[in-house]
Order: C-alpha cells, then structure tokens, then sequence
C-alpha cells in the first residue's frame, strides 16, 4: 500500500494491488471495516476489472450476508447488514436525471452506505466527499489489479 496526499486538495490517495478476485474481496472487507453509515462509495474502471468483486466484500464486512450481484438491470439492489447497503450500477445510465427520477436522493442518507459502479458516468450528483475507488488491470500481470482509493482527509 502506498498513500500519496496532496496537499492543495487536502485528498488522500491510497494504492493496492490485488493479485486475484480473492484479493480484491478481501481488500473489500477490509474497506468496510472504516465504513460508516452516511459513506458512498464510486468504483471506477473498465468491465471486468473487479467492481462486484469488492462491492462482495464490502457487503460481507457490513454482514450482508445474502448473494451480491450488480445490479445493472434494475439498477440499485438494497441488503440489510450493520447498516443498509445500496448497491448500484449505473453503467445503462445515459443521463443523471434517470438517477434522479428513481429517488437517487432517498438512497443518500445518513443511515445507509451507497456503492455506486460507474459512479464517474454521474459525478454531477454524488455526494462531494464520496470515496472514489479506480480499479484498474495490470498489463504485466493478468489476474492482479491495481486499486486506487481516494478520499477527503480531515
């Protein structure tokens, strides 16, 4: 793990690499574990790069226990664990209005973690300290992933 900061944002950028699904599911869990209720998450990166692999962890750490899947055809599934977790994919998303016409801002709340896929298709309407998490593939090594998250520090 490397942590950059830079210092004219007051952001924290931590980096990890993850050499299998495996991996990536438990850097998940081990993400949750600084969750709080009211956190969004935006995970960032190509198909196949591992997005639901760490949203699984993420839920498993939360104490979801019930099968994660994306859900990119009905576009927010909820779980209930420590907190509420709203899962969603936006990767059909032309528009951020469509999130808005559901009742995006109902899921935005103190009392739930959101993780949103492709949550840089609407960066207009996530929370300002949202957590953005880039999943990107290794082009030396094809199982392993190189993960960037990064977030506001106090």
């Amino acid at each position: 793990m490397k942590i950059k900061k830079d210092e004219g944002m007051s952001k924290e950028i931590q980096e990890f690499k993850t050499h299998s699904e495996k991996e990536t599911f438990e850097l998940g869990y081990r993400i949750s574990q600084e969750l709080k209720a009211g956190d969004t998450i935006s995970l960032e990166g190509d198909l196949g790069t591992g997005k639901t692999a760490l949203t699984k962890g993420i839920a498993a750490g939360l104490g979801i226990s019930k099968p994660i899947t994306s859900p990119t055809f009905t576009l927010v599934n909820s779980h209930a664990g420590r907190c509420v977790l709203h899962h969603f994919d936006v990767y059909r998303i032309d528009d951020s209005d469509e999130l808005l016409e559901i009742g995006w801002e109902e899921y935005i709340t103190d009392d739930a973690v959101c993780i949103v896929e492709w949550g840089d298709r609407i960066l207009d309407i996530l929370p300002e300290n949202t957590i953005h998490i880039r999943l990107e593939r290794d082009d030396k090594e094809a199982d392993s992933r190189n993960i960037f998250i990064e977030r506001e520090v106090l």
